[in-house]
């Protein structure tokens, strides 16, 4: 029987199932604060970040993991297993696509490289399935064609928690900040094929998430999906009051609420709050 390893990055929210899966392996981006390296979920939890951030001289800057690294874990895994398939953050937020895909071709076990052209629990959730599709024995080509399949369906609206942060992070163009401060204006950003995009520009929090929520809607009666992921900055409590309100409305849906780490916070900011689903997920 051929023996299967999974690599995903730090960024994937590890719940008790894959954090307890005896295959899964995780390798870590780097944050830099100030010149001091710090990887990512191992030594920097999302609130160390944020109380570091509010005291740093340059803005934080993030890295993925080198070619190097890749390497290192392939032919450590080379030794037990038969093929690696690793699931990451998207290639268009993160050059850890990239690095993965180059190790690849240094090593000498099979490894396939999926771009889940998105981050965190919705990333995670693609890694689920594509377990669950190999331990009821079907191929690893299929399996790759129905994660791109679910993967195209998804939807992801965020509302980001600082401009600011995205500002300095080279995220926003000064005016779109300025305008965005003095005006109250929430943009709403959607991930479109792995990428950022302003979806829509709504005056005041309230009003924005009335239209995520309109989004959420006008999906879930054509969809009907089985599950929702809210991701949050650090306040979880914001996550939960959206919990409820969703809850109320939809309560056939599985509602998760998942923190986005310590890299997306150094983007998007401690209030960031954001709502991701699959229509494919029946």
């Amino acid at each position: 029987m051929i023996k299967t390893a999974w690599v995903t990055d730090s960024t994937a929210f590890l719940d008790d199932e894959l954090k307890n899966h005896p295959d899964l392996y995780t390798i870590p981006l780097t944050v830099l604060l100030d010149d001091v390296e710090f990887s990512d979920g191992i030594d920097l939890t999302p609130n160390q970040l944020f109380e570091r951030i509010k005291q740093l001289k340059n803005p934080p800057l993030t890295s993925q993991p080198s070619v190097g690294a890749f390497q290192t874990l392939y032919e450590r895994l080379a030794k037990d297993y038969d093929q690696i398939i690793t699931v990451l953050i998207s290639g268009k937020l993160s050059g850890t696509v990239s690095s993965s895909m180059q190790a690849a071709k240094l090593v000498d076990i099979p490894v396939i490289t999926f771009d889940s052209q998105i981050l965190t629990y919705p990333m995670s959730a693609l890694l689920k399935k594509g377990m669950e599709l190999l331990a009821m024995g079907h191929d690893v080509e299929w399996i790759i064609e129905e994660l791109e399949q679910i993967r195209d369906t998804n939807e992801t609206y965020v509302l980001v928690g600082s401009l600011e942060q995205l500002h300095r992070g080279g995220r926003m163009s000064g005016l779109q900040f300025f305008l965005g401060s003095m005006l109250n204006v929430k943009p709403i950003i959607s991930i479109v094929a792995g990428a950022l995009e302003v979806k829509e520009k709504v005056r005041g929090e309230k009003k924005a998430k009335e239209k995520i929520l309109d989004y959420f809607r006008i999906a879930y009666e054509k969809y009907q999906f089985k599950e929702v992921y809210i991701l949050y900055g650090l306040h979880e409590e914001h996550a939960k009051d959206w919990q409820g309100e969703l809850k109320e409305q939809f309560p056939l849906v599985r509602i998760i609420c998942c923190p986005l780490g310590a890299v997306i916070g150094v983007h998007a900011g401690e209030n960031t709050l954001g709502i991701s689903w699959f229509n494919g997920f029946s």
